[in-house]
Order: structure tokens, then sequence, then C-alpha cells
């Protein structure tokens, strides 16, 4: 899981702006603490696409500070994030992934759009294309 140290500042005029160190990108507002909440989720998950369209490395998320409280991205989008990562990591070209999974390159293209669903066993094997595990943890609240 992805959970990103975001600050929630009380604004000017009412509500609270949410930013994010480690990922610039991502600025909202709430007029509520819940609502920033929401939308703090939403500018996270829409600055992700900033990442895939340039072909950049998505940061990992840093400790938390004083004064921050956690984001945590979807599991379907914290998923394609680290299969993204591994994919620049390892410099590997769509065509070779989709060899390795025997499948046509543009599926590789849909399994690394954000706005694309993606099952999770689609997603598994993708990631043993490029050497890795994906794997399952359940814990308790």
């Amino acid at each position: 899981m992805l959970k990103f140290p975001a600050k929630f500042e009380p604004a000017d005029e009412g509500g609270f702006v949410v930013t994010f160190r480690d990922v610039p990108e991502a600025i909202t507002q709430g007029d509520t603490l819940e609502e920033a909440q929401a939308m703090a989720i939403d500018a996270l998950v829409t600055a992700m696409d900033f990442y895939f369209e340039d072909g950049r490395e998505v940061p990992r998320p840093s400790a938390l500070q004083k004064d921050e409280r956690l984001v945590e991205l979807p599991l379907s989008v914290a998923s394609k994030v680290e299969l993204l990562n591994i994919v620049l990591k390892k410099k590997a070209r769509p065509i070779d992934i989709a060899r390795s999974m025997g499948i046509k390159p543009q599926e590789v293209t849909r399994i690394l759009d954000l706005h694309h669903a993606t099952k999770i066993d689609t997603m598994a094997q993708a990631f043993s294309a490029l050497g890795y595990r994906l794997e399952l943890k359940v814990s308790k609240a």
C-alpha cells in the first residue's frame, strides 16, 4: 500500500488546503476535513497521471512528519504505480513484457493505463513477467 504524507492546512477563506511533499503536483482543498481528505485522494490519483504520461518514476512515500496525515492510494492505482516503477527501473519494453505474458503489446499498454480496470490476476502476471511477485495481505484494521 502506498500512503503519502499530506499537510492539511487551514485556508484563509475557510476550509483546508492539502499539499504533498513527495508529490508536488497534488494540491487540493476542501471545506471540511472530511471533504479535504476525499479530495486529497482524488488529487493524488490525478497527479499519478502526470508520472504515467511522462514515463517518470513515482517517488516513494517519505516518513510521516509532525502535522501531517497519511493519504492512501486506492489499491488498483497503487499496484499500477508499483508496476510502472519496476518497468522504468528495468527499462522494460511493452513488447518484451507482452511476449513474457503471452499477450499483445496493446494489452500491456492497457495494464499500464490508470484509467483501465485490470484484473488482479493480470497484474500478478505482469509483475511475474518482470521477475516480481504480487502478494495480497489482509490485516485487521
